[in-house]
C-alpha cells in the first residue's frame, strides 16, 4: 500500500488529509488548507452581484480566466489579477509537493471557532492547487462542498496498517506500549496507567477492556458519520441524482434544484459505480501488469546490456591492439628496409673512401719521386728516365678524371612512406551494424534545379541514383547554424522534399542529406551552400490575427470591425539581423490611437500593442506618441499621424534595439534596447484606422551609416 501514499496527500500542506472536501473539480483539499488559500475578489465577481444582474447560472460561478490569472504564465512565483487596478498582487507559495498554492491576501479576522468552522470571508474565491481552476464560493462558503468520507476512511485503515505497535494514549512522556483497549473509552492503556486511570471498580467495573489487535478491529469495523446534504445539513443523502452526478438528500427532490431530475436509489446507484469501478479496475489491472512485466524486462536489459557492453569493450580492444600489432610488424619492415639502405650507402662510400686513399698514396709517392729526380745534376741519367716519368705523370692524372673526385652515393634517402591511405582509413574507421542482412542504402543526390530559398525558408529535393538497388527506408537532412557551425538534423522521414522555416535572413547555411535502412546509413551527400534573403518579404497573418481583423489586398492591408483595440501579426518572425519595414495610413477617422512595433506569438490579441509584456510598441494620435511595454508609457513626443502618413520600424537584432519613424523622421530616442529572441511585426487598431504593409525595404542610409560609425 506504499505506492497508494500520495493519494492520500493533501497538494497544499503535503500531509495526510484532514477533513477533506471535494471540489467541484473533483479534486480534494483539506477543510483547514481550503481556508488557507481563499483568495478575496473584487466585489463586482461576487455571486451576489451576478445574480443582481440576471447572469448567474450557479452556486458556484468559474472565474473569468481571461480576465484573472492566479498564477504567471512565466511560473514567476507571483500572481495578481489583470483587469482590477486596486486588485493586490499576491505572492505565490509552493506546497512541499509542488504545487502552487496561493495565502489570502490579508489575514482573517480573529474569532473563537476553529479554522475549519469560522465564516468565510465576503466575496471569497478558491483555486484548485492542482487544476488551477478557480471559483467563487456562495454564502455558506466551505460548507457547501461535500466532505469525502471514504477519503478519510481510507486514510484511517493505511495509518492502522502502518502502525507498528499500539501505544499507550495516556503517558506523559515516552508511551509504552499498549496492553488492554477500553471500547467503552475507546482508549488504549498500559497496565501502570490502566491501574492508575481506569480501576476495575465503580461505573468503570462495566467497562469492557480488550487485547489491543482486537480494538484496533473494533475501531475499524465501527460505523462511520453518515454523509449529509450539504444544502440540507439535518437531512442525510438518501438519492442519487443522474443529471449532476452526486447523492442528494429527500428536501433537494421536493423543494430544490434537483426536483427535475431524474434520480435513482442511492443504494442501486452505490452497487453499480462499485460494479463500474470494479471492471474500470481490471483492466487497469492489466496494464499494471504489463507495466511491472515490462519493467523486468527493462531491469534485464540494464543487466544484459552492461554484460553486452563489457564483451564489447573487450572485442573492440583486442581489435585495435592486432591493428596496433599489424603497424608494429610494419614498422619494423620498413626500418629494416631503411637500416638496409644504411647499410648499402655506407658500404659504397666507405670502399670509395678505401680506392681513394690508396691512389692519393700512390699519387703522392711519384710526385716525391718526381721532385727528387728533378734535384740531380747529370743530364745524360736524367734524360734517360725523363720521357718515362712524364708518361706516368700524364696517366696518373687522367686517372683522377671522369667522376674519381665524385662522390658515388648520396647522404639522402631517396625513401617516402606513403601513410596516407592509412591514416584516412583510420579516420574513417567506424562501427557497422553486426549482424548486416543487406548493404546500406547509396549516397543521395541533390536536385539543385529544385533547391531554393526563399525569404528565410529553405526547400531541398533530393532522389536515390538511378543505378541504385539498395532500397532507402528514409532520409536525414542535416544544417548548420548558418554561421559555420555543427550540423544539426532538421528532418528524418520518407519524403525527399523538405521545407525548413525559421532560418536567419542574410545568411549563409550548409546542407547535407544522407540515407538509411535498418542496416545503417549511407555517406553523407554533396554539401549544398544556401543564402537566404537579405531582407523579408511579408504579409499580415490571418491564422493568428483576432477575428475582428479585416483583411484585403492579399493581405497587406488591414482595418477592424470593432471600435476596441484589436492586433495582427506578421507572418515572419526575426531573431537576427537588421529589419525595416514601413505602414502607410489609408484611413484615420475620430482620432484613434493604433499601435506599431514587434510581438511574441502569444501576445494577447484583444488589447492594444504593448498592454501585456509580449510586446514593445509606440502609439500614436494626430498629436504626440508614447512608447509602450507591459502597459508602461514612456518618452511622449510631440508630432503625430494623419491620413497618409508613414509609420517606419526598425528592428536591429545586432545592437537589440527597437526604433520607430514618422514619414521618415526618427520618432524619439531609440525605443527600447536590450531586445531579444523572436519577433514578429504588429499592429493593434479599431474601425477608425486602416493600414497598409510595405516589406522588402533596405534598411535607411542614414542608419546604416550611422551604425558603421558606432
Amino acid at each position: 500500500m506504499e505506492e497508494m501514499e500520495e493519494e492520500l496527500k493533501c497538494p497544499v500542506c503535503g500531509s495526510f488529509y484532514r477533513e477533506p472536501i471535494i471540489l467541484p473539480c473533483s479534486h480534494n483539499i483539506c477543510q483547514a488548507c481550503a481556508r488557507n488559500i481563499l483568495v478575496q475578489t473584487p466585489e463586482s465577481e461576487s455571486p451576489q452581484s451576478r445574480r443582481a444582474s440576471g447572469s448567474g447560472v450557479s452556486d458556484y460561478d468559474y472565474l473569468d480566466l481571461d480576465k484573472m490569472s492566479l498564477y504567471s504564465e512565466a511560473d514567476s512565483g507571483y500572481g495578481s489579477y489583470g483587469g482590477f487596478a486596486s486588485a493586490p498582487t499576491t505572492p505565490c507559495q509552493k506546497s512541499p509537493n509542488g504545487v502552487r498554492v496561493f495565502p489570502p491576501a490579508m489575514p482573517p479576522p480573529a474569532t473563537h471557532l476553529s479554522p475549519a468552522l469560522a465564516p468565510v470571508p465576503r466575496n471569497s474565491c478558491i483555486t484548485c492547487p492542482q487544476c488551477h481552476r478557480s471559483l467563487i464560493l456562495d454564502d455558506r462558503g466551505l460548507r457547501g462542498f461535500p466532505k469525502n468520507r471514504v477519503l478519510e476512511g481510507v486514510i484511517d485503515r493505511y495509518q492502522q496498517s502502518k502502525a507498528a505497535a499500539l501505544k499507550c494514549q495516556l503517558c506523559e512522556k515516552a508511551p509504552k506500549e499498549a496492553t488492554v483497549m477500553c471500547e467503552q473509552c475507546d482508549v488504549f492503556y498500559c497496565d501502570p496507567c490502566r491501574l492508575r486511570c481506569h480501576p476495575p471498580r465503580g461505573p468503570l467495573a462495566k467497562h469492557r477492556l480488550v487485547p489491543p489487535a482486537q480494538g484496533r478491529v473494533s475501531r475499524r469495523l465501527s460505523p462511520r458519520k453518515v454523509s449529509t446534504c450539504t444544502d440540507h445539513e439535518l437531512e442525510n443523502h438518501s438519492m442519487y441524482c443522474v443529471q449532476c452526478k452526486m447523492p442528494v438528500c429527500y428536501q433537494c427532490l421536493e423543494e430544490g434544484k434537483h426536483s427535475s431530475h431524474e434520480v435513482k436509489a442511492l443504494g442501486a446507484m452505490w452497487k453499480l459505480h462499485k460494479s463500474q469501478l470494479s471492471q474500470a479496475l481490471n483492466g487497469l489491472s492489466d496494464r499494471a501488469k504489463e507495466a511491472k512485466e515490462f519493467l523486468v524486462q527493462l531491469r534485464n536489459m540494464v543487466q544484459q546490456i552492461q554484460e553486452n557492453s563489457v564483451e564489447f569493450e573487450a572485442c573492440l580492444v583486442a581489435q585495435c591492439d592486432a591493428l596496433i600489432d599489424a603497424l608494429n610488424r610494419r614498422k619494423a619492415q620498413l626500418l629494416a628496409r631503411v637500416n638496409k639502405e644504411h647499410e648499402h650507402k655506407l658500404k659504397v662510400v666507405r670502399d670509395q673512401i678505401s680506392h681513394c686513399t690508396v691512389k692519393l698514396r700512390q699519387t703522392t709517392g711519384l710526385m716525391e719521386y718526381c721532385l727528387e729526380v728533378i734535384k740531380e745534376n747529370d743530364p745524360s741519367g736524367f734524360l734517360q728516365i725523363s720521357d718515362a716519368l712524364i708518361r706516368r705523370v700524364h696517366l696518373t692524372e687522367d686517372q683522377w678524371g671522369k667522376g674519381t673526385l665524385t662522390p658515388r652515393m648520396t647522404t639522402d634517402f631517396d625513401l617516402s612512406l606513403d601513410n596516407s591511405p592509412l591514416l584516412q582509413s583510420i579516420h574513417q574507421l567506424d562501427f557497422v551494424q553486426m549482424k548486416a542482412s543487406s548493404p546500406v542504402p547509396a549516397t543521395p543526390i541533390l536536385q539543385l534545379e529544385e533547391c531554393c530559398t526563399h525569404n528565410n525558408s529553405a526547400t531541398l529535393s533530393w532522389k536515390q541514383p538511378p543505378l541504385s538497388t539498395v532500397p532507402a527506408e528514409g532520409y536525414i537532412l542535416e544544417l548548420d547554424d548558418g554561421n559555420g557551425g555543427q550540423f544539426r538534423e532538421v528532418y528524418v522521414g520518407k519524403e525527399t522534399m523538405c521545407t525548413v522555416d525559421g532560418l536567419h535572413f542574410n545568411s549563409t547555411y550548409n546542407a547535407r542529406i544522407k540515407a538509411f535502412n535498418k542496416t545503417g546509413v549511407s555517406q553523407y551527400s554533396k554539401t549544398l551552400v544556401l543564402q537566404t534573403s537579405e531582407v523579408a518579404w511579408f504579409a499580415f497573418d490571418p491564422g493568428s490575427a483576432h477575428s475582428d481583423i479585416i483583411f484585403s489586398n492579399d493581405n497587406l492591408t488591414v482595418t477592424c470591425s470593432s471600435y476596441d483595440d484589436r492586433v495582427v501579426l506578421g507572418k515572419t518572425g526575426f531573431s537576427k539581423g537588421v529589419h525595416y519595414w514601413e505602414l502607410t495610413v489609408d484611413r484615420y477617422d475620430n482620432h484613434p490611437d493604433p499601435a506599431f512595433g514587434v510581438a511574441r506569438i502569444d501576445v494577447m490579441k484583444d488589447v492594444m500593442l504593448g498592454k501585456d509584456d509580449k510586446a514593445w510598441a509606440m502609439y500614436v494620435d494626430n498629436n504626440r506618441s508614447w512608447f509602450m511595454h507591459n502597459n508602461s508609457h514612456t518618452n511622449r513626443t510631440e508630432g503625430g499621424i494623419t491620413k497618409g502618413a508613414t509609420i517606419g520600424v526598425l528592428l536591429d537584432l545586432n545592437r537589440k534595439t527597437l526604433t520607430f519613424f514618422i514619414n521618415d523622421e526618427q520618432q524619439g530616442p531609440v525605443a527600447f534596447d536590450n531586445v531579444e529572441g523572436l519577433f514578429f511585426p504588429a499592429v493593434s487598431l479599431n474601425r477608425n484606422v486602416q493600414v497598409t504593409l510595405h516589406t522588402g525595404l533596405p534598411v535607411p542610409d542614414f542608419y546604416s551609416s550611422r551604425a558603421s560609425i558606432a
